[in-house]
This record gives C-alpha cells, structure tokens and sequence, in this order.
C-alpha cells in the first residue's frame, strides 16, 4: 500500500498514455463495451491524480498538455463532423460560400469543389451532406486555417484543427486559472476541466470546438469581473460566432448591470426591500443596452461577408433542425414523446420542438428577475443551471455538448456536470446497434445517475454543508 501511494502519480500517468493512445489509435465507436472499458479506467487515473494535493499546479500542466500530444496524430473515431469541417474550410479556401451549397449537390453532378471531395463526402455521411451548415463564422474561420495549411490532406488538416483545441484549451486554463483566483476559489479547480477525459477525447480527440467557444466566454467573463463591460462583449460575441449556445445567456446579465448595490437600498421599505430583483440604476440599463449592441453589432458583422438571402434561409432552416427532425440522447423529451404517442398515435417531435425552447426562455426569464445574478458566482451558477434547463429539455444532446456545464461547474459548488461527464459514454451504445439505434433504457440509467446527484446537491443539507 505505502508503494502504491508512493508512486500513484507516476502510475496513473504511465496507465493514462497507454489507455489514451489505445483509445485513439485502436478503437472503434462500435465496440462498446471496450470503449466503456477505456473510459472509465481512464476517469479512475483521472480521479487519482486530480485528488493528490500535493502535486504542483505546473505539473498538472505538463500532464494536460502530454495527454493532448499523445491524440495528436490520430484520426477521430467516435465522431466523423470533423469531415465537414474540413469540406467548409476548403470551399472557403476555393472561393465558395460553405453556407449557398450542400455537399450531395456536388456529387450527384460529379463535381469536384474541394481536393478529396469523394472521401470527404464519404466520411460525413449522407444526413451531414444533405444539410446546409450551421457552423458559425468564426469557426468557420479555423476550417479556413485547417485549409490554409493543408488543402489537400485530411491527415494534416486534423492536425491543424487539434493544435487549434488544443490551445484554445490551454487559453481556458490561463483565463480560468485567474478567474478562480479572483473568486478565491481554489485554482487547481480548473484541471476538473483540463485533465478530465471526458475533453481530452471529445474535444482533441473528436475535433469538437466547444474549446474555441468557451475560450472566449471564460475570457468575457473574466473581463466582465474586471469590470470591462466593452472588452466583455466583444469576447462574448466571439463565443457566439463559434457556437451559437451563449445566445442563451444573454439574459441572465441583467441583474449584474442594473441591479444597484445592497448599500444603495438603505431607507427602502421593507415590501421594497423583498424584491431586490425589480430595483434598478439608469447607468446600469444603459451598460446593459450597450453590451447587447455591442454583442449584436460584432455578431452581425461577422456574419455580413456570408450574408445573402439564400444563406438566411439556408442557416436558419439548417439550425431548426435540431428542434424539429433530430432526436438523440433526451431526457424529458422523450417522456414528452411517449406521452405523445400514447395519446395521439405519433411522434409529436413537431410540437413539442417548438415547445421546449419557449419554456427554456420562460426559464432564462425567471432566473434573470427572480434569482439573485449580482456576485460572479451568482451569475455563473445562473447561466449552468440555465443551460442544463435547456439540455434537459431538448430533443438532442451530443455528448459534446457537455463541455459548457462542465467549464460553468468549476466555478460553483456544483459538481453533477462532472457526474455527468462520467455517465455520457453510456449514450455511444447506440453506435453499436447496425443501424444506428439508441437503447432507452441505457439513456434511462444516465439521467437517473445525473438527477440523482443533481438532486443530492440540491437537498438543503448538503447546500448548507458547501457554503
């Protein structure tokens, strides 16, 4: 036992690059039960090298960044999107506007835009080849660099994009590492992000941006505690340009502006005193108009160069679709589809899409006047549990799509988006079924883990026990 303590750290390292390399250069998303295996033998090194006090913050650093290079040269093999982001990249890089034209369109005429055009359209797949692309413009940007340095090899193009994630992830540490500080909250906090497995494979390994994204919304917020409200929305708006998801936050900024400070209340009646949400300062308002302008003048303008009526329509057809036809990995949706065909004989994803996003703004709402947002950590516990409220929500949730929680985890006192990340390989035995096929009772048994503990957080005890 005194061996295994001593030398823990260097066992679990040793273990995690076998693991990371097996799991990146031998595995395929159809062998389910080995990449469950890897996953979780891989959370367990995680949990044994995040748990030891005594290992200095720039070793942890080290270790982020070995795991990184060990996924450097592999090809993604539990998501095949990156083939589109190559195609994007290369047809900007060839003139075209990746947001007029859809890849099937150039292969049933046999033409041949981009270099690789036949193995590109192959590795997408059909369903990503017959939509317009939803990517925003400054993620289209980093296809274009991908391009740039390699417009005819898919091989280096996946390099190019991984160096990208790969510092964007260690942008987040920077940013993140000081914005802990600021909160005084504990700044190895931020490797519950950085080493966990859960980013390291989806993100460098499986070439998903939310990196690039969070980046900037952790440097907006960061600028925001530095009370640098301009330099903030320009950062956010960045964020929105690579991901469309901080759109969902932009309420829950309200209180931070227009919300005067405890002392100004002094003198106010009681009644007054119980709705502190409904108080308000004029400069506060005109801050908050300003960072929206802001936030809305850069976005539009960073769309402006794609911008036809064509594209319009194109890219907001092509995002409805993840509310109207998409259906993977729900929680409540699914209650509400059975619900559905239990009364009216189909599936009323039509409805029920429209429905969901209009009580996710319902929700947003009431965190944004009836929640106290006013410190920091505050307003960051505000836009995870807004977010989540939108992913319990939804009709589609990739595995991906975790990053955000758990990034927004780090600085609170919650940790099920970490249980989370634990729980969503669950949702890849889907991929073992041919065809494609999710198993409800294996989405069943995530969200039960992922309520459960929600719920333990949230039980007054324990509350009262992480203040």
């Amino acid at each position: 036992m005194s061996f295994l303590k001593k030398y823990r750290n260097p066992i679990a390292i040793t273990l995690s690059i076998i693991l990371y390399f097996f799991f990146a250069y031998f595995l395929e998303r159809t062998q389910f039960y080995t990449v469950c295996f890897l996953w979780f033998s891989l959370f367990g090194c995680f949990y044994v090298l995040i748990k030891n006090k005594k290992t200095p913050f720039a070793t942890f650093v080290g270790m982020a960044l070995l795991f990184r290079l060990v996924l450097l040269f592999s090809i993604p093999n539990l998501s095949q999107d990156f083939y589109r982001f190559i195609w994007d990249g290369r047809m900007l890089l060839n003139g075209f506007n990746p947001y007029l034209s859809l890849p099937e369109t150039f292969i049933q005429q046999n033409l041949q835009p981009v270099a690789e055009t036949a193995i590109l359209y192959d590795g997408m797949g059909e369903l990503n080849g017959s939509h317009y692309t939803n990517y925003p413009p400054l993620n289209q940007l980093c296809f274009f660099i991908a391009a740039f340095f390699a417009s005819k090899s898919i091989f280096g193009s996946v390099i190019v994009l991984r160096i990208i994630i790969i510092l964007a992830d260690f942008g987040i540490l920077y940013f993140g590492k000081k914005l802990l500080e600021h909160l005084n909250l504990p700044i190895k906090n931020i490797f519950w992000y950085v080493l966990n497995p859960f980013i390291i494979i989806e993100m460098t390994g499986n070439l998903h941006f939310e990196p690039v994204m969070l980046f900037f919304l952790i440097w907006s917020l960061y600028k925001l505690h530095q009370q640098k409200w301009i330099w903030a929305a320009v950062l956010l708006a960045c964020s929105i340009s690579i991901k469309l998801i901080p759109l969902l936050f932009l309420p829950l900024f309200f209180q931070w502006f227009v919300t005067p400070s405890d002392s100004a209340q002094n003198g106010k009646s009681m009644f007054l005193r119980a709705l502190p949400n409904f108080r308000v300062n004029t400069i506060g308002i005109f801050k908050l108009m300003g960072f929206y302008a802001i936030i809305l003048i850069i976005t539009v303008l960073l769309f402006f160069p794609f911008y036809s009526s064509e594209f319009l329509a194109n890219y907001t057809n092509s995002v409805g679709l993840w509310f109207r036809n998409f259906e993977f990995n729900a929680s409540f949706y699914y209650v509400f589809r059975e619900i559905g065909y239990l009364f009216r004989g189909y599936n009323e994803i039509a409805i029920i899409g429209k429905i969901t996003p209009i009580a996710t703004i319902v929700f947003l709402l009431c965190l944004s006047f009836f929640r106290k947002n006013k410190s920091e950590i505050q307003l960051i516990t505000a836009l995870l549990f807004g977010l989540c409220f939108y992913y319990f929500t939804a009709t589609t949730v990739h595995p991906w799509y975790l990053a955000t929680p758990l990034i927004l985890g780090v600085f609170t006192k919650y940790k099920f988006p970490l249980v989370w990340t634990l729980v969503i390989i669950l949702t890849y035995q889907a991929y073992a079924n041919n065809p494609w096929k999710e198993n409800l009772w294996v989405v069943a048994i995530e969200y039960l883990i992922v309520f459960s503990y929600l719920i333990y957080e949230l039980l007054p005890a324990n509350k009262m026990k992480k203040l």
